[in-house]
């Protein structure tokens, strides 16, 4: 019998079965560096203009890889829609709260408080989906906010360290927000439009909308006087996490599965208390141990119940 194109598909991919679990993982750690990036570019670099050039810079490489490869815009309202508005939740909103929030907080609070973000996710997608949610989806839940209340309200030596509670609220509301936009990129993927499209547009009109904030600020300001550490922190989270960071995601879905995938990025908030521990001396209270266990449980109890 003559092998089908799926076939070959299949065997390529086992030739390399290792190569989409590698990508996730680098990717892990640059996610994962998120709190650590953004507290060392706002440290030489006023936190609200960090958030609006990471979204023009991401815009600079977004817009010419959508022109170049000529990717599709919505043909619909409804899409474009959901475009505009995942685009400003994850590309605007999201990194304008987050640098200012992350700023006034530790990066392990920041890291801990990212890793409910699958939770948010799971959450608003099923109120808006209206689905039907099972015992262990909502004990997940429980466990995983009551886990990131401690985080943020217990206030004991240690892990608390440069933190503060408004921090740690910003710094969850733009979780929220974060989202509230990958629904919305969800709900535009279920009506057919790649998610590819979605992360370059989103990002490129997102950067046209921040432009004329990042003027304002400029004059208000100036241009930073700031060190390669400043501005190559605010590369890597405009190029990495922006952009190549979704393709790559995206890419190690499609190659390695996405229940496969999906699970590595249980690991992405154990990268961001390591690097937090390691380059700026931040180790977690006894008590914040234990919520990070917490949280990390919650979030694998929601994400197991909704891939049922």
């Amino acid at each position: 019998m003559t092998d089908g194109p799926n076939a070959g598909r299949e065997r390529r991919l086992a030739d390399a079965p290792a190569l989409p679990v590698v990508v996730a993982l680098a990717l892990m750690v640059v996610w994962g560096g998120t709190p650590l990036f953004s507290k060392l570019a706002a440290a030489q670099i006023d936190p609200l203009l960090v958030g609006i050039l990471r979204t023009v810079l991401a815009g600079c490489l977004a817009l010419p890889l959508a022109l170049v490869t000529r990717q599709p815009l919505p043909a619909d309202a409804r899409g474009k829609q959901l475009l505009a508005f995942s685009g400003f939740a994850a590309f605007v909103a999201f990194p304008l709260m987050y640098t200012v929030g992350q700023h006034t907080t530790s990066a392990l609070h920041g890291a801990l408080i990212l890793a409910t973000l699958p939770v948010f996710t799971s959450l608003f997608g099923t109120l808006i989906e209206r689905r039907r949610i099972s015992r262990t989806w909502m004990v997940g839940c429980a466990i995983a906010l009551a886990s990131e209340a401690v985080v943020i309200v217990w206030r004991t030596g240690g892990s608390t360290e440069g933190t503060s509670l408004t921090g740690d609220l910003i710094v969850l509301a733009s979780s929220a927000v974060c989202a509230l936009g990958y629904v919305a990129g969800a709900r535009l993927s279920q009506r057919g439009y790649p998610s590819v499209p979605t992360t370059l547009w989103g990002v490129s009109l997102s950067a046209v909308l921040v432009l004329p904030l990042m003027a304002w600020t400029l004059a208000r300001t100036g241009v930073p006087d700031a060190g390669p550490t400043a501005w190559g922190s605010l590369l890597v989270l405009a190029f990495l996490t922006s952009v190549l960071g979704y393709i790559a995601w995206y890419w190690a879905l499609a190659k390695g599965g996405i229940s496969r995938i999906a699970s590595i990025q249980f690991t992405q908030p154990l990268f961001g208390i390591a690097l937090a521990a390691v380059v700026l001396g931040e180790r977690p209270a006894p008590v914040t141990a234990v919520a990070a266990v917490g949280i990390l449980l919650g979030a694998w109890l929601v994400l197991r119940a909704g891939a049922r």
